[in-house]
């Protein structure tokens, strides 16, 4: 079977039947990322997702394999040294997809870490996370700091340093590890949710699922379940009734998306928010920059996250303070979007001082649920909960340790970050030669990897004049055939980011993408109409500020 919704019926039809070594509740980068390395040790995983994958957090981070800067600061150096390390990890599993980012941070008078202290922390992060060659921290003077970026406010800048991220899509991340862990023989399902959990001899046995998008239930049995639902975890756990103790501290963090020619910045930079002292991120995407992120406490209905008025305005102010020409204005702004970090509760902690690591919490019934950590960390963090499900719960299974290292994702077909500039060189001499942007080349690489070969064939088979809707359809048909697409929105907000960086063509376009999922899926005429609607809705929610 490909991972395509053709074959939806006969995936059902399988876990209906299969007893599985675990059950993994939650599609995002927690959940895809513990079946795929649950299946590479040989056990029979069965992944359920209540809406698409990537739907909550997993889509809506800023985007960053970082190893997080900031958390020197709380002195948490396990946690940079571990997502440290694991940055180049990922980046080799994924050079297309996980692209090296300098980011450079003004230092400014009376204002944050003088260029002492700011050195040493920066060696020390170099340190940690393992960081050699040019890639380490490199400090800069107040001339040079200004003329790797113009823009910047002059008044207070004395110098500067750059240092080493990766930029990411998170939703193509997590993805491509879902259908890794598919390829490997994890059986992975989106838009099923979990009613209840079933229980033998007052353990957890499997649970009772709803296929969503035809409101049947199936059960499922396993030996182990392990709950990765992200902000839904306490959910989750109270339904187990095993919510007591350590809980989830949700958080929200906004990003805004306004036209490069905005806010023309020549790299991604690190800045304070002279109001709160906070630092937030500006990143320069193909032709837009992204701002973000807010960090404030969250305690609304949790599927209805959005971006506020508030929210757009303090990122509008934090960047006019710092870079005063470019004079940003809220109908700047194209689009944003709005996640919640799923983090654990310690108090008498702001929302901006809670610990981002990781902890796996036990049930008296055998629930496993794991909490908080980073994206950059999805690896140790599946590595730690399938070592306690080998160790505890899976006898005669000896621990056998992680072989995530060397799963590539994308097809596997890059082995560095210059056979994916070799690749790309080509494909835009193609581009040119067929009179399509060069900057969609780019794009096809960084979100597909080779795996734009496919979607080229089939581009080249199709009569549609309008190349750039020629080129949209035959990325459709690449994630209908293969990526599990059941909507528009999964297409074009988590297979391709467009809602987020490409709203134009997402409102020239929708209604063409629409129309042709429904000859793909065999939709009715009413359950097109209602994808219309619930496009323009996703539209909306992007650019319709929250009062």
């Amino acid at each position: 079977m490909e991972f395509s919704f053709f074959y939806r019926e006969e995936m059902i039809s399988e876990a209906k039947q299969t007893h599985y070594d675990l059950l993994v509740i939650g599609g995002g980068i927690t959940g895809t990322g513990i079946a795929l390395d649950a299946a590479l040790r040989g056990h029979k995983v069965l992944l359920v997702e209540k809406n698409d994958f990537a739907y909550g957090t997993s889509s809506r981070s800023t985007k960053l394999i970082h190893g997080g800067l900031r958390y020197l600061k709380q002195l948490e150096f396990a946690l940079v040294k571990e997502v440290g390390s694991e940055r180049a990890i990922v980046h080799k599993l994924a050079p297309h997809l996980v692209i090296p980012e300098k980011m450079l941070l003004p230092l400014r008078e009376k204002r944050g870490y003088g260029s002492l202290l700011t050195s040493f922390g920066l060696k020390l992060y170099d340190w940690l996370a393992g960081v050699t060659g040019k890639d380490r921290r490199l400090m800069l003077t107040r001339r040079q700091t200004l003329r790797r970026e113009p823009l910047l406010k002059k008044d207070d800048v004395k110098g500067g340093a750059l240092y080493a991220e990766y930029r990411t899509d998170d939703a193509r991340l997590t993805i491509e590890v879902a259908k890794k862990a598919f390829a490997h023989g994890a059986l992975v399902l989106n838009y099923c949710n979990v009613e209840r959990f079933e229980y033998e001899n007052g353990k957890v046995a499997g649970a009772v699922i709803r296929d969503v998008l035809n409101d049947k239930s199936f059960a499922v049995k396993s030996k182990v379940t392990v709950n990765a639902a992200g902000p839904w975890v306490d959910t989750l756990r109270k339904e187990d009734g095993s919510l007591q103790g350590k809980r989830l501290h949700l958080t929200k963090g906004v990003h805004i998306v306004v036209p490069r020619d905005r806010l023309p910045i020549r790299q991604a930079i690190y800045f304070d928010v002279a109001e709160d002292s906070r630092m937030i991120f500006a990143i320069p995407r193909g032709e837009k920059t992204y701002i973000g992120t807010t960090d404030t406490n969250y305690n609304a209905d949790i599927d209805g996250v959005q971006t506020s008025r508030q929210d757009a305005e303090y990122l509008v102010r934090g960047v006019n303070e710092s870079f005063p020409g470019a004079e940003l204005k809220l109908q700047d702004i194209e689009s944003s979007w709005a996640g919640l970090r799923p983090l654990i509760h310690e108090d008498g902690k702001s929302a901006s001082e809670l610990s981002r690591k990781d902890e796996i919490f036990e049930s008296e019934s055998g629930l496993i649920s794991m909490a908080g950590g980073k994206l950059t960390g999805y690896r140790k963090m599946a590595e730690r909960v399938v070592n306690l499900v080998e160790k505890k719960y899976l006898p005669p299974f000896k621990v056998r340790g992680s072989l995530t290292v060397g799963a590539r994702l994308g097809d596997g077909a890059f082995i560095n970050y210059k056979s994916v500039r070799k690749y790309l060189l080509a494909l835009k001499k193609k581009f040119r030669r067929i009179g399509l942007d060069e900057s969609q080349a780019h794009y096809l690489v960084n979100t597909y990897g080779k795996q734009s070969d496919l979607i080229m064939e089939r581009f080249n088979e199709m009569d549609e004049p309008v190349l750039e809707l020629r080129l949209l359809l035959a990325e459709l048909w690449f994630a209908v055939h293969y990526e599990m697409v059941g909507s528009a929105q999964d297409f074009l907000i988590r297979r391709t980011g467009r809602l987020y960086f490409d709203i134009h063509s997402v409102r020239t376009f929708g209604k063409e993408v629409v129309n042709e999922l429904a000859n793909y899926l065999k939709w009715s005429e009413e359950k097109r109409d209602s994808e219309l609607v619930a496009l323009e809705e996703a539209i909306h929610r992007c650019v319709g500020f929250k009062q």
